[in-house]
């Protein structure tokens, strides 16, 4: 599912590029992607469309803010993830409305385990979906993977 999204961010400059979910899956299809894997990989996608289209922008906490996670959460998302998140927040990257629906689509990948590999391809889709313009270094950072499961693989 991953491998797809990556596939989706490499081959659409932007999200509101890619076609209708039916034309998308035989695109993916033809490209060499098993069906099971397509289906998940835009179930996701419909659900970051969905999620992303009720989110409202919020009151922007202060800087001294601290986002706590639940215990829910902190199972599902190891110390690294969630630095992860907070280094990206502290940069500038991510705002608090993109770290909020990053988080619930983390979770709501239930049948994964989220490494740091799967939490950047997780990042770099919010943000491809929110089309929000990013720097070139942090791209290629959310490319890399620190972790050999759900690395990404550039295609």
């Amino acid at each position: 599912m991953f491998d797809i999204l990556v596939y989706l961010f490499e081959s659409y400059i932007h999200a509101n590029a890619c076609p209708a979910s039916d034309q998308l899956a035989r695109k993916l299809s033809a490209a060499g992607f098993e069906d099971e894997e397509i289906n998940e990989a835009l179930d996701w996608l419909a659900g970051l469309r969905r999620v992303a289209a009720e989110t409202h922008p919020c009151v922007a906490p202060s800087r001294s803010a601290v986002r706590l996670y639940s215990d829910y959460e902190c199972t599902r998302l190891s110390a690294a993830c969630r630095g992860f998140l907070t280094f990206l927040e502290g940069a500038g990257v991510l705002d608090a409305v993109s770290r909020e629906l990053i988080v619930e689509r983390a979770v709501a990948l239930s049948n994964f385990t989220i490494t740091l590999g799967r939490l950047k391809v997780i990042v770099l889709m919010v943000l491809w979906q929110r089309e929000q313009p990013v720097d070139t270094l942090i791209i290629d950072e959310l490319l890399s993977s620190d972790d050999d499961e759900g690395a990404p693989l550039l295609h």
